[in-house]
């Protein structure tokens, strides 16, 4: 019998008419999982995700559609809090297959895969003693959901408990009193006591799960805040009692042979541990504040890098002209960009590509990041006078065909590169300038004649690193007006731009990994005549533009359209101005 106003057969009950409604089925389709559910048994939904004829979240809005009730899909935006988490364990909500929401005066929000199971509903309003209002949710959401919430109550409760351990250690190592009176020996003794080594110890391990790049230790008036450097950002991990300070910066400095006595100068240090099978290196500076000691480390994992420019993220044109000129005999190439932009990683995987037995590769670093195979690095020590001009004098008595020098600081260091370039060497380097044209006018301010730079310069690459969109959350969206226009082009119905809506795998950050966005300026002929010319800055830049330089900018925009990263995450490393 069919309904004439619908256009529905009644027997398809509400779920099938809402499905057909939505568009989601065909009547066939829906007569072939009907015909299937009475074989069989089961539910009609169940049947027609094992069909592949709807979605998991298809169903969850039509169920919900159905019941009246609210739906979770993989494109909802969910929110836990701590209390509302404490409400049922870990092990009961695994038991029932459902996640507390939020509670609302005497009402429990349950997501709920099964919102049909009236046993499971009865059993836990018995249980919390609160009403409870079902919230569908697909069954990949919801166990998504739950390794995330419970894993990360897991782990703060861990941190939670090593803290309360180490603050109880007596206090000689956790009072706040004035620092020339601490008894150094026994701070020592103390800070080397197993709860204050296994929070340190955490702090690190953690930061190593996490992928994190730096640890900041930061004294604050009335707390002590743990912040982690992921993909180039900053994310507090935890804010804890201003008593465990001294502790934790007198065990880093012990594990880092520093002076735990002196606070008032900064200090560097180093130290290396196993973990999980990687040996990582920890590069650690210490620097006095109004507050006390802040404490940075570093964390250079031994092995983790791959060295090869293709995994660098340059475009193939970009990475064709920048491995023409690493395999030229002799000239200089400089890396330009801010600290913590990958230039080291960029200039360690041109050396490894270009090094070989026929050849002599040294380099002179501040400090030795990385111990590469074939390449005899040197370490300079202001100490004993070991500088970067130094450095790159001894090296030169070397006979070298390759050299590295970490950075050019000042004049001398910039005239023993360019002597060293003008001699018939291959000579990298890097500087800190905005943008690769910059380097022009920066070599000229240090006192560098131009017909030297036109001589020996010919490359000079400005790089930032950009975060990832996770590729496990990866999902396309229609741009907005003010996108197109940041793109520079029309707006274009029907184009898509990337984006990471958040998962386990990224932290609900959306990006995971980084990926370079170069510009590279090359010393033509009518570039080097237009130097002489004194015609540097603006002019050159309107006339690389016009040759075809893509910017720095332009770059990260075209990596945006390809996927690889998003409009927001560009802007934030790009100068307005940088085209």
């Amino acid at each position: 019998m069919r309904d004439t106003s619908s256009g529905y057969l009644l027997s398809y009950g509400k779920l099938g008419n809402i499905l057909l409604k939505r568009g989601l089925v065909t009547e066939a389709q829906l007569d072939q999982a009907l015909k299937q559910q009475r074989v069989k048994g089961g539910r009609l939904g169940d049947i027609l995700l094992e069909l592949e004829l709807i979605t998991e979240d298809d169903l969850a809005e039509v169920l919900a559609e159905q019941l009246n009730i609210s739906a979770i899909t993989s494109k909802s935006r969910v929110n836990v809090s701590n209390e509302t988490l404490a409400i049922l364990p870990e092990t009961m909500a695994y038991q029932y297959n459902v996640l507390p929401l939020a509670k609302t005066g005497n009402s429990l929000d349950l997501a709920m895969a099964n919102p049909f199971d009236v046993p499971t509903i009865d059993a836990l309003k018995n249980y919390t003693g609160l009403d409870i209002n079902p919230v569908i949710i697909t069954n990949t959401e919801l166990q998504r959901l739950l390794r995330r919430y419970y894993a990360e109550a897991a782990e703060r409760s861990t941190l939670k408990s090593i803290i309360k351990e180490a603050a109880a250690v007596p206090d000689v190592a956790l009072k706040q009193a004035p620092e020339d009176d601490v008894d150094v020996e026994a701070l020592r003794q103390e800070v080397e006591a197993a709860p204050l080594v296994r929070l340190v110890d955490f702090i690190i391990s953690n930061a190593i799960n996490e992928r994190a790049s730096d640890i900041h230790i930061e004294p604050e008036e009335d707390h002590l805040s743990i912040r982690y450097r992921i993909d180039g950002v900053l994310h507090e991990i935890t804010k804890t009692h201003r008593r465990l300070h001294m502790a934790v910066v007198s065990r880093i400095k012990i594990i880092s042979a520093l002076d735990i006595a002196e606070h008032r100068l900064p200090q560097d240090g180093r130290f290396s541990l196993q973990l999980q099978k990687k040996r990582v290196d920890l590069r650690v500076s210490t620097f006095p504040t109004r507050n006390g000691e802040k404490v940075v480390l570093r964390l250079l994992e031994q092995g983790s890098m791959s060295y090869k420019l293709e995994n660098l993220g340059f475009d193939k044109g970009s990475l064709t002209v920048f491995r023409r000129h690493i395999h030229q005999p002799y000239g200089m190439i400089l890396l330009t960009g801010p600290t913590g932009s990958g230039k080291t990683t960029t200039l360690y995987s041109a050396l490894l590509e270009v090094k070989s037995p026929k050849v002599n590769v040294l380099t002179v670093e501040d400090p030795v990041e990385y111990s590469l195979s074939g390449v005899y690095q040197m370490q300079v020590n202001p100490k004993i006078n070991l500088t970067f001009a130094a450095g790159l004098r001894s090296i030169l008595r070397q006979d070298p065909d390759i050299i590295m020098v970490g950075e050019i600081r000042d004049l001398e260091t910039a005239q023993m590169a360019i002597r060293a370039a003008l001699t018939g060497h291959l000579v990298f380097s890097t500087l800190h300038t905005n943008d690769a044209i910059s380097t022009v006018n920066r070599l000229i301010d240090m006192g560098i004649e131009p017909y030297l730079i036109c001589s020996v310069l010919s490359l000079a690459a400005a790089q930032r690193l950009v975060r990832r969109i996770c590729p496990s959350c990866k999902e396309a969206y229609t741009p907005t007006r003010d996108e197109f226009k940041a793109l520079g082009i029309p707006t274009k119905k029907g184009a898509k731009l990337y984006r990471g809506k958040g998962c386990d795998k990224c932290h609900f950050t959306g990006y995971f990994g980084r990926v370079a966005i170069v510009e590279l300026f090359e010393l033509s002929e009518q570039r080097k005549q237009m130097i002489l010319k004194g015609e540097i800055g603006e002019e050159i830049r309107r006339q690389a533009v016009k040759d075809g330089m893509q910017s720095i900018r332009e770059n990260g925009m075209q990596k945006a359209l390809q996927g690889m990263t998003t409009i927001a995450d560009v802007m934030r490393v790009c100068l307005e101005n940088q085209l």
